[in-house]
């Protein structure tokens, strides 16, 4: 037998159980225990795995984005499947950032200090999303963007699978010079600097894709006398090429206030991260899930550039 019919074998046996031809619990415990079954294989179907691969690769590529996909107003990708895998990205970079704690503790420290970074990146990445959607949705109709709230969770989500990718890409790095160096503020600050440019990347993504959404509904829903009338505007005899670009009336108040929230969306990431702390144990101080609260990040960041530098 193959392993892709031992895999067929196994999703149907499990199917017979939940959908109760095979047990005796009553009908709403036997139903619900059944929507669960269902919820597992769907999520772990070889199909659903590849799909999930697809809309990432697309959206690294910018395929999901081009003024071509973004005809309905919208990116079409799967939203509610991303985060498993957003989440094993993220644990992924904590299992890198944990490697200098083995170079310096003792095993068992070490993996606490692993587990820990697990599971702190991801909720560092999620719960900044969640403090900063409010704010982002408020600007959306602040500024008369036609986005709407299924649109803007969407982006967030596409711009969040950017950072955590770049962020996981560059893990093996980390983990090398983790794993070589003992330079304690320099990993540490290592690491700022790779969570920096996986940020710096995905709102740069972000804010792109907010841009052409905001194009494509505009245009959409723009007459042809105002279409016109832009081009009268714009006092030139020549003709528009299809690479010229049309700029409507809000796109520079869109760009100004949103460019507003990601300065925001920024600031709430780096203090989150000092919330969150510990990431990387420093070798003279003991395991701790979270550190007391006290100063800032950006005093921390100062401190070990002084550092570093011999200050």
């Amino acid at each position: 037998m193959t392993s892709a019919s031992a895999l067929r074998c196994f999703h149907i046996v499990v199917w017979v159980v939940a959908t109760g031809i095979v047990g005796g619990e009553n009908g709403k415990r036997r139903g619900l225990h059944a929507q669960k079954v269902r919820l597992f294989l769907t999520m772990t179907h070889p199909q659903v795995r590849s799909s999930v691969w697809k809309d990432l690769d697309r959206l690294l590529r910018g395929e999901a984005t081009t003024i071509t996909a973004l005809t309905r107003g919208d990116i079409e990708i799967e939203s509610a499947r991303l985060p498993p895998l957003l989440i094993g990205l993220g644990a992924f970079y904590g299992i890198c950032m944990g490697c200098f704690a083995l170079t310096n503790k003792d095993f068992s420290i070490a993996i606490c200090q692993t587990l820990s970074s697990m599971g702190k990146v991801p909720i560092l990445f999620f719960a900044t999303l969640v403090v900063s959607f409010p704010s982002l949705y408020v600007f959306n109709a602040l500024v008369g963007s036609r986005l709407t709230l299924a649109s803007l969770w969407r982006l967030l989500v596409s711009s969040l699978a950017v950072m955590m990718t770049v962020l996981a890409s560059l893990g093996p790095v980390v983990a090398f010079f983790s794993l070589s160096s003992d330079n304690y503020p320099f990993i540490l600050l290592l690491n700022v600097a790779v969570f920096g440019l996986s940020g710096f990347l995905g709102l740069k993504f972000l804010v792109g894709t907010l841009h052409r959404l905001t194009s494509v509904l505009y245009e959409r829903e723009a007459t042809f006398t105002a279409v016109q009338g832009a081009i009268e505007s714009a006092n030139t005899t020549r003709d528009i090429g299809p690479l010229d670009r049309i700029a409507h009336p809000t796109s520079r108040s869109v760009k100004q206030v949103f460019g507003i929230w990601v300065v925001a969306f920024a600031l709430v990431g780096m203090q989150m991260s000092w919330v969150l702390r510990p990431f990387v144990s420093a070798p003279d101080k003991p395991f701790m899930l979270l550190a007391p609260r006290e100063s800032n990040f950006y005093a921390a960041v100062f401190h070990q550039i002084w550092h570093v530098l011999g200050g």
